[in-house]
């Protein structure tokens, strides 16, 4: 007898939705009557009540009543209650209530810390189907976002007003980008952006974009979304502008490495296939020298190097001839105190 006839078949459906209603019906009674009880297990059964709210409509809302949700701190709270605990802390300017999560809070400690010191609740969300749930409980809970606690700075996660952005111009931020380009490890993809994020704030914060990341996971685990899967790795670089350390950095680039040259004038929209690709070949080569120049000094700059590798061994992605590396400048910057 094959599965997708047993399936299909009316007798077995009404099997099932006997016993899924009686499943939820005996949680609710737990949740209800024995709440510690629940929380006491919740941590061995959150997997299957999961996977019943993603795969079966009346179950959810059903489990909408007595699911727990569960802090980095090991406290449990029902939807009800979690939404009452943060959304006079965790409102955005759009009046959206965001739940922040970690998925490893020991490798995520700063992220969370970071988190708990602007007074915000960080929730734990370490199921191998927390990827799917979260997209899941977006659509069932109104007006709340999820958040992973390490996708973004913690001024930037629950936005309070519109921000006014960091003002640069084109050639600045192309030398920004080519000055860490030229001594970030080889492999992921690094988009490098300026930001004021205050001065005692960490000079350079290495994040995942939450939406990327997430689907990601959910292609892991299959569901019809392998383009995402296929997708290289990529990570958003944000140096704080406002920091001492790169504010010093950047004043010694600007001295040591002369602005770039004015660029050659583009070819008139009337010019030949030839002329244009010249024209654009001589305004390439300026570029190119400069980019040569910017990244020469990137190469020399111990500060540069150091505070790089220390935003990346605070994300775990420091290995092998880069950490050896770092370990030996950190013990010559210890010598010569």
């Amino acid at each position: 007898m094959s599965r997708s006839y047993l399936q299909s078949d009316a007798a077995v459906k009404k099997i099932s939705t006997y016993i899924t209603k009686k499943v939820a019906d005996r949680l609710e009674n737990i949740f209800k009557e024995e709440r510690a009880q629940l929380e006491e297990k919740w941590d061995n059964l959150k997997l299957f009540i999961e996977y019943g709210m993603l795969s079966d409509e009346k179950f959810c809302e059903r489990a909408l009543k007595f699911a727990l949700l569960k802090n980095v701190d090991g406290k449990y709270f029902s939807f009800d209650e979690y939404k009452t605990a943060v959304e006079a802390q965790q409102t955005d300017k759009d009046k959206k209530l965001v739940y922040l999560y970690a998925t490893k809070p020991e490798d995520q400690y700063a992220y969370i810390q970071a988190a708990k010191d602007k007074g915000y609740d960080v929730l734990l969300m370490d199921c191998e189907l927390d990827a799917h749930y979260v997209n899941l409980l977006e659509q069932k809970l109104t007006d709340i976002r999820f958040a992973r606690v390490d996708s973004d700075a913690v001024e930037n996660l629950i936005p309070k007003e519109d921000k006014v952005k960091l003002e640069m111009k084109e050639d600045e931020r192309y030398d920004l980008e080519n000055l860490f380009k030229a001594v970030l490890p080889q492999g992921p993809d690094y988009f490098v952006q300026g930001d004021n994020l205050g001065e005692n704030a960490t000079p350079i914060l290495i994040t995942q974009n939450e939406f990327m990341r997430r689907y990601r996971e959910m292609s892991a685990l299959g569901g019809g979304m392998n383009f995402y899967g296929s997708m290289p790795e990529s990570f958003n670089l944000t140096v704080n502008m406002e920091n001492p350390l790169v504010a010093k950095i950047w004043a010694a680039k600007q001295a040591d490495v002369a602005p770039q040259a004015e660029l050659p004038a583009e070819a008139p929209s009337d010019a030949s296939d030839e002329e244009k690709n010249k024209a654009r070949e001589a305004r390439e080569a300026v570029r190119k020298a400069h980019r040569a120049d910017v990244e020469a000094f990137a190469k020399n700059n111990e500060l540069l190097h150091q505070l790089v590798d220390l935003a990346l061994l605070g994300n775990g992605m420091l290995k092998g001839k880069a950490l050896s590396d770092f370990i030996a400048r950190s013990e010559k910057v210890l010598r010569e105190m």
